[in-house]
């Protein structure tokens, strides 16, 4: 079978288009250029086909550099029969491959090997044969210095052919398929530990169908059994097992049976069993990985679409108790004007000078919106503010200042702020993610921003690659303004890097901004192809061309101008205007390049050049009597704001430090598989108190029991 045939098989996608989405990645495409400027080629396919497509490839293109390394390695040792390679060319899968190889690969110290060192081959091999009824007999003549008596031989030999047993390509994958039906595993808490396991409490005594446990439930357990509070195992009924391997193994006039039994029963528990439950480990922490990956990315992807506010001059607050609430005033581009400190908290109570300080910094730098951290004293600093009288109409939102912590102390935020320590520079980060979140939030490593589960537990490699892919779609389906953006934001769009981001800095200062899109090819090192993948997804505000601030991308400028000139307009006036927009037949227009698709995003696109596929912020205020968990009350409906959702509900915060949680049981009045196909981050909810354990700090919700 050939690689676009695998491909295609596996991901469900015609060969025809995998082979063209393939040719179009070897000339150096991107995926976010692909999903938006190559829909004719491609038939269509979007962002997550497309990374299937990319994932496969490499997959199965190390999937073939190991089967052509096991050839070649078992050509040099000379074992290399035509049946066994016909074996290896045929494998499917890796499992195959490796247990056609396992009886080759080099051996470590095993007993098995000390034996055959020593001579206990033959003797294995009679014993194998199963036709001799006295292999006690025959032993005598394998007695030697390592191994002294007949019982020392005989066991010699029994190693050999255990380890024969559990090299046998048949019975390994039938014992898979065992496991894959009926495996459990089952977590106990380390007895001596019993006081420090309490957050494990749920996993003491757990047994659960491997197949069917949940994600979160499984990277618990594999968590808990990391930190040496629980014991974690994968089984299947050894009875059932063995009974197999004897069908297998045993000959009906078999007149060495009970030394064959007994191989047996040593094969499949000291070989076989520990062999398969790590395989099986591997693969069930995989999965759990990637669906707690998907999660992850799911999340961050609404994360990085929070609604902005804009280009509004706007008081940021980190709040703190004891060491005060750091104030800064930046202005609509996110530049620092003012920085200082007030202290309205214990153990200072300074509410009243705070209010007045507030006050005056909003008259003196005509504040627009006040951006407020949802940390400590988030709750008190947002009463605190909804206390102050101003002059004039400003807006307060509460910041989920998630990871602002880590970019303080980046070098990022170094060379932004090299004057400032951390908690001006963490106050200017929360200003800004009310400004653009998704600007500013690409400064910061995603796994810090903490909008996913266990994401310390999943296999960081997987996890960064798919967090990096995320943050490069959302930007590019987003769109970044050429002219304000920041380098580290630069870097993300489609056909540029960190280095390329810098020079168009560099050059953007020295000619004072871009006029026009085509002046990128005049940055240093930005060629034709660079300049291809990134420009359509770079927006020119108020430039020489109204379609260099839209996802019209310059190679289609000439079909813009054809379809304002069939309507005897130019350009400019056909930008905005939706009723002749809509009057367009586009079957006028389709070339061999350009077919409809493409011609209705470009339609799409001039209905509303600029526009912003993000909602606008939205203000919220929490219910004023939730002061902490002993003023919440089962039954009370209250508003919240969603924070996080996993794989078995989604975190709400009503406005005190215990977030609640809706179990994916009370998101819907029906089956709810995957809550983010029905809640997304920051989204504003009403919920119902169900359930309030003060003692162990827990708040249960409900959305399906509000009216």
């Amino acid at each position: 079978m050939s690689i676009i045939s695998a491909i295609s098989q596996i991901t469900n996608i015609p060969e025809n288009q995998v082979k063209k989405t393939l040719a179009l990645f070897d000339d150096g495409a991107t995926i976010p250029f692909v999903a938006r400027y190559r829909k004719e080629v491609t038939g269509g396919l979007d962002e997550t086909q497309l990374e299937k497509i990319v994932n496969e490839h490499e997959r199965i293109q190390n999937f073939e550099k190991r089967r052509k390394y096991i050839l070649e390695t078992l050509a040099e040792k000379e074992v290399l029969t035509d049946e066994l390679k016909k074996e290896i060319e045929s494998a499917q899968t890796e499992q195959e491959l490796e247990d056609l190889y396992l009886p080759y690969k080099t051996k470590r110290a095993t007993k098995a090997e000390k034996a055959r060192k020593a001579g206990l081959e033959p003797l294995a091999k009679m014993m194998m044969a199963q036709r001799d009824p006295d292999l006690e007999n025959k032993a005598q003549r394998f007695v030697n210095d390592q191994f002294e008596s007949v019982d020392d031989a005989l066991q010699g030999a029994r190693d050999i052919v255990a380890e024969w047993m559990s090299e046998n390509s048949i019975v390994r994958q039938r014992l898979r398929e065992m496991f894959k039906k009926f495996a459990r595993i089952e977590s106990k808490v380390v007895k001596s530990k019993k006081e420090e396991a309490e957050r494990y409490r749920d996993y003491w005594d757990m047994q659960q169908t491997l197949s069917k446990i949940p994600s979160h439930r499984l990277l618990a357990m594999r968590r808990g059994e990391n930190e040496d509070f629980l014991r974690v195992k994968i089984e299947i009924d050894e009875d059932r097992a063995q009974q197999f391997m004897e069908r297998f193994f045993v000959k009906r006039d078999s007149a060495c049976r009970e030394e064959i039994e007994l191989v047996i029963k040593d094969a499949y528990k000291r070989l076989l069993k520990p062999s398969l439950e790590n395989e099986f480990a591997a693969k069930s922490k995989e999965k759990a990985d990637q669906q707690a990956i998907n999660i992850f990315k799911t999340n961050l992807q609404q994360l990085l679409l929070t609604a902005p506010v804009g280009e509004k001059r706007t008081l940021a607050i980190d709040p703190g108790f004891r060491t005060g609430c750091k104030l800064v005033c930046i202005d609509e581009h996110g530049d620092l004007l003012h920085n200082e400190t007030i202290y309205p908290h214990p153990p200072q109570n300074e509410k009243g000078r705070a209010k007045s300080k507030i006050n005056q910094l909003v008259n003196t730098f005509k504040i627009d919106a006040i951006a407020i951290g949802n940390g400590t004293a988030g709750r008190e600093t947002e009463i605190l503010i909804k206390g102050v009288r101003f002059e004039k109409d400003v807006e307060v939102f509460v910041v989920n200042e998630a990871g602002a912590s880590v970019y303080s102390a980046s070098s990022i935020a170094r060379k932004e702020f090299p004057k400032y320590d951390v908690t001006v520079r963490g106050a200017v980060s929360i200003g800004r993610r009310l400004q653009d979140p998704l600007a500013e939030l690409v400064k910061i490593d995603p796994k810090s921003i903490g909008v996913g589960q266990y994401q310390h537990d999943v296999d960081q490699k997987m996890l960064q690659s798919a967090l990096d892919q995320t943050v490069i779609n959302t930007v590019n389906q987003v769109g970044v303004e050429l002219n304000t953006a920041s380098e580290y934001l630069l870097q993300y769009v489609s056909g540029l890097n960190k280095g390329s981001a810098q020079k168009i800095v560099t050059h953007r200062s020295k000619i004072n901004g871009f006029k026009s899109r085509k002046e990128l090819l005049e940055v240093s090192g930005l060629g034709p192809k660079a300049f291809q993948q990134c420009a359509g997804f770079l927006r020119i505000r108020n430039g020489e061309n109204v379609l260099d601030n839209t996802a019209v991308h310059p190679e289609s400028y000439d079909i813009v101008k054809k379809m304002a000139k069939s309507l005897s307009i130019r350009t400019e006036e056909l930008a905005g205007n939706r009723e002749l927009l809509e009057k367009l037949d586009l079957t006028n227009f389709v070339n061999e390049e350009v077919g409809l698709p493409t011609l209705k995003d470009i339609v799409e696109e001039l209905k509303k050049p600029g526009r912003d596929p993000r909602k606008k912020a939205k203000m919220f205020e929490f219910d004023k009597s939730l002061k902490s968990i002993e003023s919440v009350e089962e039954g009370m409906i209250v508003p919240g704001i969603v924070t996080n959702l996993t794989n078995f509900g989604a975190f709400v915060d009503i406005g005190i430090k215990q977030n609640g949680l809706i179990h994916v049981s009370e998101i819907a009045n029906e089956f709810v598989d995957d809550p983010t196909q029905h809640l997304h981050l920051d989204q504003q909810v009403r919920v119902k108190i169900i359930g309030v354990d003060v003692e162990r700090k827990r708040i249960a919700c409900s959305l399906k029991q509000v009216d």
